[in-house]
């Protein structure tokens, strides 16, 4: 079934089961037609809600890690999944949500997605406070035709996709346009590495969980698969910050007695982990396509804006 027709079919059982019979036919006769539209509200809303809160997990990163000299990307990953794992687990504890307990098979079926998820992170950290020259921006605007490609090597269904491919085509070229004409600062070498690393690493962690997910939905539901991704990641990024040289150093030259520094800390682990959560979600209930373009709106919108 497809992700949208399972989401509507859900809310009309629950709206069965709490209204009587008379108002459910007099609201199905005003607003079938609008579900359509609604839906598409929604999703819209959604898709502005995440590119504001992405636009402000930018400004706080390049405010937090450069004033605070403070370059510690992978504590401050293991930290942001750290935080996902302890939602789940809360919301778990309050019964919103059931989670199955931790699978092994499904770990070693979404291996894959975990590191490159974890990786990826690591370097969507640096891009955002550390790439100065707006290539890590421009190399993200290619996330959903990457993905698109991805989708079609590993099967996984998409709808409407050669109308949503000449889309994507159009916004893509256009927001590239849009930025080379402004042009683009001093690159430093590492962006030449870091910033189609990154690419790669996304749209593959996506596709792999969207492709996992259209096997494994009758046996896990999509919060059991990201919360045995989750704990696959914490564990990952857990011991590469023992590894890491920069485990140690983060404790060390912390300025833990500053308000500024914890607040400016925790706003951006904060909507990391939300960003992470939402775009992984959407990937694992609808597909990897929907996740692309959520993460890239921001990429994809704003070069567009700034020539108004």
């Amino acid at each position: 079934m497809d992700p949208w027709q399972n989401l509507v079919s859900r809310c009309s059982a629950w709206w069965q089961m709490h209204t009587p019979h008379a108002l459910r036919a007099c609201v199905y006769e005003v607003f079938k037609p609008l579900v359509p539209l609604l839906l598409c509200i929604a999703a819209l809303v959604a898709v502005i809600v995440y590119a504001l809160a992405d636009n402000l997990k930018s400004f706080v990163s390049r405010i937090f890690i450069p004033q605070y000299h403070y370059p510690y990307t992978v504590p401050l990953a293991f930290i942001q999944v750290v935080l996902n794992l302890l939602a789940l687990l809360a919301l778990h504890g309050v019964g919103l949500i059931h989670l199955k307990p931790f699978s092994l098979k499904l770990a070693e079926r979404l291996f894959v997605p975990a590191v490159c998820g974890s990786v990826q992170c690591i370097l969507a950290i640096w891009g955002e406070a550390c790439s100065h020259s707006g290539l890590y921006q421009l190399i993200a605007t290619f996330l959903p035709m990457v993905s698109l490609s991805l989708g079609h090597l590993f099967a996984l269904r998409m709808q409407g996709s050669i109308h949503v491919s000449c889309l994507l085509t159009v916004l893509t070229v256009a927001s590239v346009t849009a930025t080379a004409y402004k042009g683009l600062h001093v690159m430093e070498p590492l962006e030449y590495v870091y910033s189609p690393l990154s690419l790669v690493l996304h749209s593959l962690s996506l596709a792999w969980l969207a492709k996992v997910s259209q096997t494994e939905r009758s046996n896990a539901s999509t919060f059991d698969l990201y919360y045995t991704l989750t704990v696959t990641r914490t564990l990952l990024l857990g011991f590469l910050c023992v590894l890491h040289p920069d485990g140690p150093k983060a404790l060390i030259n912390g300025n833990w007695h500053s308000l500024l520094f914890l607040g400016y800390m925790l706003g951006m682990l904060l909507l990391g982990a939300v960003q992470l959560l939402f775009v992984d979600v959407t990937a694992l209930y609808f597909s990897a396509l929907p996740a692309a373009v959520l993460h890239a709106t921001r990429e994809l919108v704003l070069p567009l804006f700034s020539l108004l």
